[in-house]
């Protein structure tokens, strides 16, 4: 979601596509591999868990299984989709930036839904709301796409079939500017409906890029205890990417 601006219209107007965009099932093996992060940060045993950010639920229907989940993001568009995927989670629409829910999780998640800070400040009025809403002895978890140090243009596709429907996608990330806190995703879309009319629509995202100890900083400073932890996935070459925890000290 690209703060301060109008929302990409993957999450406005094309919402609905989301489910054959990026299918939940696609989630398991990452979502478990947060769930296990996660766990493994916290003093105790983490039975609630915030998720600033949610989208279209895709990791929530995953992690549900294991804890109590309320779930956070800006677009009315995109709890639709969550809601009907997690229809036992409390959905709450708010901007992580400056969202106050005046009470205290075992932990929070904040998925690549923070690539839309694409500022530090905005970056770090996230990690800090994080941090509020994180209990004493719990663990805030991070993970951006790309960090500075790692990243590379890329051009990827996908896409699936739906009930009447399916959907088709060119993703082609790029750095416009490597001098600057922001890198580009651009879409294109190739819709088809159930009569097998098709349309190709464009679609851009602006995200942030920072460097490892920016993040670390960042965190740090919000009042967490920081580190950084490489990201394991079958399909991600490794230390390509790193995700980040922030543990809350006990008071």
């Amino acid at each position: 979601m690209n703060y301060g601006n109008p929302l990409p219209r993957l999450y406005s107007e094309f919402s609905s596509w989301w489910p054959i965009l990026s299918a939940p099932e696609d989630y398991a093996e990452e979502a478990a591999f947060y769930r296990k992060v996660i766990i493994s940060a916290c003093s105790t045993s983490p039975e609630t868990l915030l998720e600033l950010g949610c989208g279209g639920g895709n990791n929530a229907s995953h992690l549900k299984k294991f804890f109590r989940m309320t779930l956070v993001d800006l677009s009315p568009d995109m709890l639709i989709v969550s809601r009907s995927l997690n229809p036992e989670c409390e959905h709450i629409e708010g901007d992580m930036r400056t969202i106050r829910l005046k009470r205290e999780f075992d932990a929070v998640f904040v998925h690549d839904a923070i690539v839309y800070m694409n500022t530090e400040a905005d970056l770090q009025r996230a990690i800090e709301t994080a941090f509020m809403h994180c209990k004493p002895g719990g663990a805030a978890l991070f993970a951006p796409d790309h960090i500075r140090e790692t990243f590379s243009p890329s051009t990827k596709y996908g896409g699936h079939d739906g009930k009447g429907r399916s959907m088709r996608y060119l993703e082609w990330t790029w750095d416009p500017d490597p001098s600057d806190s922001t890198y580009i995703v651009d879409f294109a879309y190739l819709l088809r409906d159930a009569d097998g009319e098709m349309c190709c629509e464009y679609d851009r995202h602006v995200c942030g890029l920072f460097g490892r100890q920016d993040w670390l900083r960042m965190i740090t400073e919000a009042g967490f205890q920081a580190r950084a932890i490489p990201f394991e996935h079958s399909k991600i070459e490794p230390g390509s990417c790193d995700v980040f925890i922030g543990v809350k000290p006990r008071r």
